[in-house]
């Protein structure tokens, strides 16, 4: 095994494990609000019992899935992306589009009061959480450099989406 081989193997073995043992704490322990008259208040509890342990780990703990792994990440289906915590619309299939990079990736929300923003300081870099803004989950980050009409790409974990598909 030359350099070069062993130094993108080690990275991408590191990279591997860094994404399989993020768990959360994304955000220093800054708490987000939701800002909607209809938000959604659980105990941790009942966010236990009503959510999958994947759903639970990324809406509640602000965990990430493997890339290419998760439900939706390549679907080509019509209809809308709901929050798998409360169910609130979030994205349609029209604002979907591929990124390449192995989640979910949308330009825009449905509406501006779908979703939170905090930063996100987690790794060493600084990001902008996205959130949902009727019950507080986790459900990803947006990013600067998504296509036309907004030039932002919503990277967004399957898990924290549900979806509903048009008629």
């Amino acid at each position: 095994m030359n350099g070069a081989t062993f130094f993108l193997t080690s990275f991408l073995a590191l990279l591997v494990l860094g994404c399989a043992l993020r768990s959360g704490d994304s955000t220093a322990g800054d708490a987000f609000t939701p800002a909607r008259a209809d938000a959604v208040a659980k105990t941790d509890a009942e966010w236990r019992t009503d959510l999958d342990a994947l759903e639970y780990r990324i809406l509640r703990q602000k965990g990430t899935e493997p890339a290419f792994t998760g439900k939706y990440w390549d679907s080509k289906d019509h209809g809308v992306y709901r929050c798998a915590g409360c169910g609130l619309p979030l994205f349609a299939s029209r604002a979907k589009f591929e990124s390449g990079t192995g989640w979910p990736s949308f330009h825009s929300a449905l509406a501006e009061d779908r979703l939170g923003e905090q930063v996100d300081n987690k790794f060493g870099m600084a990001r902008t959480e996205i959130l949902c803004n009727r019950c507080g989950g986790h459900l990803g980050h947006v990013f600067a450099d998504g296509p036309a009409p907004t030039g932002l790409r919503y990277c967004v974990n399957g898990a924290a989406l549900d979806f509903t598909a048009s008629e």
